[in-house]
């Protein structure tokens, strides 16, 4: 372990000491769960450890503004896997027993789901809706370009983009 690394998990240890209550307070309220406070309190202060970048986090002004910051943004991504799932559970109970896949390959294509899901999360959005009516809603090239306000050349661009974002994420 290098001297930074050691420096920074002694700062989130400190920020950990003084603000993990109040933390945990602010998730079981807005959240109405004790246990998904708890666990979102936990990744906050373990996505600070492993950050890549040196943050001074011993300097900072308002800590507790930082690690609500930090917790909002776990907090948005527990309600989009939340809703996911839910979509991914309707979907099996919709089909007829013969064709829903194993419980593993249930968890792997959940998995694949919300992976896809962030990847989309990270383009533009008129990218991402030309990919979702194009993928989902299955319209043509022409119709997504009306709905958007764009050429089909740039419906062409957008859905080319999110699929080689999905198809290649792994090689990055």
């Amino acid at each position: 372990m290098s001297v930074g690394q050691s420096a920074i998990q002694q700062q989130v240890h400190a920020l950990y000491s003084h603000h993990h209550g109040w933390l945990y307070g602010w998730l079981r309220r807005k959240l109405g769960c004790s246990h998904q406070a708890a666990d979102l309190a936990h990744d906050t202060f373990l996505r600070l450890l492993t950050r890549r970048d040196a943050l001074a986090l011993d300097e900072l002004r308002e800590p507790r503004a930082y690690l609500t910051t930090v917790a909002k943004g776990l907090v948005s991504n527990h309600y989009r896997r939340q809703k996911l799932e839910l979509a991914w559970a309707e979907a099996l109970a919709s089909m007829p027993e013969p064709l829903a896949p194993a419980p593993e390959v249930r968890a792997m294509l959940l998995e694949t789901l919300i992976e896809i899901d962030r990847l989309l999360g990270t383009l533009p959005g008129p990218v991402r809706e030309a990919f979702l009516l194009s993928q989902l809603d299955g319209l043509p090239q022409a119709e997504i370009a009306a709905r958007l306000g764009v050429s089909v050349p740039s419906v062409k661009r957008y859905v080319a983009r999110a699929l080689a974002l999905c198809c290649f994420a792994d090689e990055g």
